[in-house]
């Protein structure tokens, strides 16, 4: 049976005396040069705009450049974008087998193996410069010394080495063919990991953060050079010299040279006859914080655009609650570029690599997966498997011990269990005097009537008869608690939730009326009725005697 050849998306061959080789990295006679221009030297509105432009039609190495030198002069943005890029590396890379089948599992084994190479997180960071260039080239350099395909190492490749085709600007060509010396032709099958991580819709060239963050970037350059242009001038005060109208020329000199140099040096040596003023500026310190504001008010942008969000990189008014919720849009955005870079790498490197080495038998593949743990919520778990399961609901104990992070008990491990239940008495002997309870004890919930409570399956010498009153205020005690623990558990939960004081109070005033006192109110209401009919009965004993008519009169007001 024949054996299909290997191609690409584009139907490209497999070219395997390529795989091993270093086939796009800089030439020094060639066009992939090493050495890049300065675009951002001068930068105006009407270059950058030409500069945009020329990318638009299929020349886009000025522009990768200006991407280059805005990361490298632009603090701020350099910042914010190395954030985003890091939440990403710093994330554990798991592997899912196709099945549970024993060669989808060696399979998955193998990716999970290489996965533990140390240059693994500074590989995917340099993947992830897609996310401000818009797309990123990484070269796969394949290992075949033992006999099986094996990606050795992951190289970087500058995007300046690449272009477009020129029919839909989608598909990537390298500059000078493989040689380095040719035309620009399409990338090898199975060779390039093509990162596309998109701020907006439309072509790789115009969805990377640096064609928006350009303009902003020009905008603030404009802005600093303003600002320290103002300092220079009114940051000191202006010295002012006079002479005499005796002076001589060379009197004059030294003066002018006094006034010149007491700036830098702090020191003059000045005629007697001669004098110096210094004139302070006014309105100074609202001039600067102009200038202040506005490169502020850039850097917020910026922030806005990588991240999502300012809050995690300016120091702005809101307290915790609104630092939590612009976190939260933040891990959106981290959770997003997860899936992308997992994606890609499927795509680029996990599928190929075992099409090389297993050829295609039509086995599904394993996923590499990119993503934080999804943090369960023990209590309610626990609670919830204390209600449901005596009623019958069946989990699996693996699956709840990897919830709550514990492994299998080892054989012949020593394990928690619960504690055993206290012996029952031998027939015929006399149980213990109960004890008076605690008056903070808590005693079950009683669901029948109180009247009815008052019944007990004892022996007449055994039993303690309570007054109903005692019964009433000791079982109102045990639902009452109940309640008030239900309310005290809802604020105490809002005010963990709360940032400070001030949430607090709007959450306590917009839960008002629903926090739950309706379980209170029904005890107070069943507990006042009961005892009004226990009066009642105790008047009706005391005025009668306990005559039969008595009875009558009880079981009427009963």
């Amino acid at each position: 049976m024949t054996v299909p050849p290997l191609v690409d998306q584009y139907g490209q061959p497999l070219r395997r005396e390529l795989m091993t080789r270093d086939i796009a990295g800089p030439t020094l006679a060639g066009v992939r040069s090493p050495i890049a221009g300065y675009p951002a030297n001068g930068l105006n509105p009407a270059r950058l705009a030409n500069l945009l432009m020329e990318a638009d039609q299929g020349e886009p190495t000025a522009y990768f450049e200006l991407a280059e030198l805005i990361e490298e002069r632009d603090l701020h943005y350099a910042g914010v974008l190395a954030t985003r890029k890091r939440s990403v590396t710093q994330i554990d890379v798991t592997v899912e087998a196709a099945s549970d089948h024993p060669e989808d599992l060696r399979r998955a084994d193998m990716v999970r193996t290489w996965l533990k190479r140390d240059e693994l997180a500074d590989e995917m960071f340099d993947i992830l410069d897609a996310i401000g260039k818009g797309i990123s080239f990484t070269e796969i350099i394949w290992d075949t010394s033992e006999g099986h395909w094996w990606p050795e190492r992951l190289e970087w490749r500058d995007q300046r080495w690449f272009r477009f085709d020129r029919t839909t600007l989608r598909r990537p060509m390298l500059r000078g063919g493989v040689d380095g010396t040719t035309e620009a032709e399409p990338l090898p099958p199975f060779k390039f990991i093509t990162a596309q991580i998109k701020a907006k819709s439309g072509l790789p060239l115009r969805s990377g953060l640096s064609r928006l963050v350009s303009w902003a970037y020009m905008f603030k350059k404009f802005t600093e050079r303003d600002w320290a242009i103002f300092t220079q001038t009114y940051g000191q005060p202006v010295r002012l010299g006079k002479y005499g109208s005796g002076a001589t020329k060379e009197d004059k000199q030294t003066l002018f040279r006094a006034v010149a140099n007491i700036a830098g040096d702090c020191a003059a040596i000045i005629p007697d006859s001669m004098q110096m003023e210094f004139i302070e500026a006014k309105n100074v310190t609202a001039g600067a914080e102009v200038y202040e504001k506005r490169a502020d008010w850039l850097d917020r942008q910026v922030s806005k655009a990588v991240l999502g969000q300012t809050t995690t990189t300016d120091a702005i008014a809101g307290g915790h609650a609104i630092g939590r919720e612009h976190r939260q849009v933040q891990e959106d955005i981290e959770t997003a570029d997860c899936k992308s870079g997992a994606a890609t790498l499927n795509r680029d490197l996990i599928r190929p690599w075992c099409d090389l080495e297993y050829g295609p038998d039509g086995r599904g593949y394993p996923r590499l997966l990119i993503g934080r743990p999804k943090q369960e919520d023990i209590k309610q778990l626990t609670e919830s498997l204390r209600v449901f399961v005596p009623m019958g609901l069946r989990v699996e104990a693996s699956e709840v011990r990897d919830k709550l992070g514990l492994s299998d008990p080892a054989e012949g491990a020593e394990l928690l269990q619960a504690p055993a239940a206290p012996p029952a008495p031998e027939a015929g002997a006399t149980p213990p005097p109960a004890a008076t309870p605690p008056i903070a004890a808590t005693p079950p919930i009683i669901a029948t009537p109180p009247i009815i409570a008052t019944q007990s399956t004892e022996p007449p010498a055994q039993r303690v008869e309570l007054h109903p009153a005692t019964l009433i205020a000791t079982q109102m005690e045990g639902r009452a608690v109940r309640a008030v623990t239900g309310m005290a558990e809802t604020i105490e939960t809002m005010l963990a939730k709360a940032g400070d004081l001030g949430e607090f109070r709007a959450m306590l005033s917009s839960a008002y009326g629903t926090i739950g006192g309706g379980d209170l109110a029904a005890v107070l209401e069943a507990g006042l009725a009961a005892a009004q009919a226990a009066g009642r009965s105790d008047l009706a004993d005391e005025s009668d005697g306990g005559e039969s008519d008595g009875g009558e009169s009880d079981a009427g007001n009963a």
